[in-house]
């Protein structure tokens, strides 16, 4: 499996061990929702903060 994580744009580079916690954290937790088929090819995560509210 390959991930890539992007915070503002900015590629950040992760070693081996890394990737593998990442990838097998997200990994177990869109394979335990009920709708996901166990086939999947990509998951794509999109997290923004909230905007500061004035």
């Amino acid at each position: 499996m390959k991930i890539e994580l992007l915070v503002d744009e900015r590629k950040v580079q992760m070693n081996d061990f890394v990737q593998k916690i990442i990838v097998n954290v997200i990994k177990a937790m869109v394979e335990t929702l009920h709708t996901i088929d166990s086939e999947w090819k990509e998951i794509s995560i999109h997290i923004e903060k909230d905007k500061l509210k004035e």
